[in-house]
């Protein structure tokens, strides 16, 4: 049996209160990208800070889309492109999300916080996949135009839903949550992120709160009892009548207590308390920040009804997202090197726990651990600050050679000790001679940065590097 399309012409022009050419269609996805368009999706055309969408809707149009969600006509469409003409296509995106979120009947998860957002949706949807036909935001599509998109490419039969919602201003959560209407909550952390929008990180919690702004009336929270602000998250949601709040942390109080864990160079064993005992299981992914990741999502199992030990052992599997520590063996002259793709973005928390799992790696042989860091963003006047605030945690790692980029890292650079040999440049792409004339067999190397540092330069240079050095021997 052939499985319903997605959607039906007729369902998205009720939808989104379009003109259409006709209604005799079905799409099979939703894109608001011209590049990723295949046979069957809708295109809709948003108009962008840098790019207006209906500059590109005769691409898209050529590629196969069965329809186009437009506010004007290009002139340069093809003969026969299917058009639903709106006033305005973001609304029409919004309008999409929120009658496919009218149309399920999945119990749904909205993920925030400061870090760990993309891993805990990213091991929700390992878990939950075993339990039924589950959907889920890709990547980090957790913004005004990602949670749409998300909402309205979900299936109306699935039976779990998972979203990641992002913010780095006051007031974008809560009309996000309100989108999205879950029936749990995670808030992961709290932490310094941000800083540039905020006058401080209490400020930072109370726009985390807005996200309990669409959490339904009988919905539950899932909160970090070890953060700094878990007490006052948990006083917001219990004000605006949430009553079903579950902690997790190794704190006496948290329903999900964390008892005991070892750490490994590639994974975690961990001992978790719950009101109905004890929980033992093995975490596929190294660093103890993402046992406190996978103590939330627990939680918001819990909250399904799902049996939390099935879940947690199904983590035994778990791998870390990509750009969020995954790993890359690599071949080079005379053996392999080991590179930790942490590229995709930065904050101290999450430099601070990238070092910890680089200092619980042994290199073998005479490999040696090395540090690529690339600038913290938006950490407004505190930067320089915060950036040199991590030469503890440098050192605590035992990091032989340190590779940084851009005027924030400059200054971590200039505070190591002598002994530590550094390499600082102004951008990423100028570390990558001295980064590959460095490494070498049996090295461990930690990449990490804000996106807006451009690490995955120097990081696709070892990845290539390696192989073009394999090809000289």
């Amino acid at each position: 049996m052939a499985e319903a399309p997605l959607w039906t012409g007729k369902d998205v022009i009720a939808a989104v209160a379009g003109k259409a050419d006709r209604a005799d269609w079905s799409a099979n996805n939703v894109s608001i990208d011209s590049r990723s368009i295949e046979p069957g999706d809708l295109f809709i055309a948003i108009v962008g800070p840098v790019h207006d969408g209906h500059e590109f809707a005769a691409d898209a149009a050529r590629k196969g889309a069965a329809a186009l969600i437009l506010s004007r006509r290009p002139e340069d469409l093809p003969e026969g492109a299917v058009v639903i003409v709106v006033e305005d296509t973001q609304k029409a995106l919004e309008d999409l999300g929120r009658a496919a979120r009218a149309r399920t009947g999945a119990q749904i998860v909205a993920v925030t916080g400061s870090v760990g957002k993309t891993g805990s949706k990213e091991a929700l949807l390992h878990i939950l996949s075993t339990q039924g036909k589950t959907h889920a935001s890709i990547g980090s599509f957790n913004n005004h135009w990602g949670v749409p998109l998300s909402l309205a490419r979900m299936p109306a039969d699935c039976q779990f839903a998972i979203f990641e919602l992002g913010m780095n201003h006051p007031g974008e959560l809560a009309p996000l949550s309100r989108m999205v209407k879950p029936h749990v909550v995670l808030i992961t952390t709290v932490e310094t992120v941000h800083l540039e929008h905020f006058p401080d990180v209490e400020a930072i919690a109370h726009a985390k709160a807005e996200i309990f702004e669409g959490l339904s009336a009988t919905g539950s929270v899932v909160l970090n009892s070890d953060n700094d602000y878990g007490g006052l998250l948990k006083s917001l949601a219990a004000n605006r009548g949430i009553t079903q709040i579950v902690m997790f942390g190794e704190k006496s109080d948290a329903g999900i207590r964390l008892t005991d864990y070892t750490l490994y160079p590639d994974h975690s064993d961990v001992a978790v308390k719950i009101d109905s005992g004890d929980i033992f299981f093995r975490l596929g992914a190294p660093g103890r920040h993402l046992i406190s990741n996978m103590l939330g999502v627990l939680g918001v199992v819990g909250e399904f009804g799902i049996d939390l030990g099935a879940a947690a052992r199904a983590l035994a599997d778990l791998q870390p997202p990509k750009g969020r520590g995954e790993r890359h063996r690599v071949a080079c002259a005379d053996g392999h090197y080991l590179v930790i793709d942490e590229s995709y973005n930065a904050s101290p928390v999450s430099i601070r726990a990238a070092l910890s799992v680089l200092r619980n790696i042994q290199p073998e042989g005479k490999g040696r651990r090395i540090a690529v860091l690339g600038d913290m963003l938006e950490l407004g006047p505190r930067a320089a600050e915060i950036h040199q605030s991590l030469k503890g945690d440098v050192l605590a790692a035992s990091v032989d050679l340190l590779f940084t980029c851009g005027p924030h890292m400059e200054h971590l650079s200039k505070s190591m000790p002598i002994y530590i040999r550094t390499h600082h440049r102004a951008t990423s792409d100028l570390l990558v001679d001295p980064l590959l004339e460095a490494v070498g067999p049996d090295d461990v190397i930690l990449v990490k940065g804000s996106f807006g540092s451009r690490m995955s330069v120097p990081l696709n240079a070892l990845l290539r590097g390696g192989a073009d050095a394999q090809g000289e021997n």
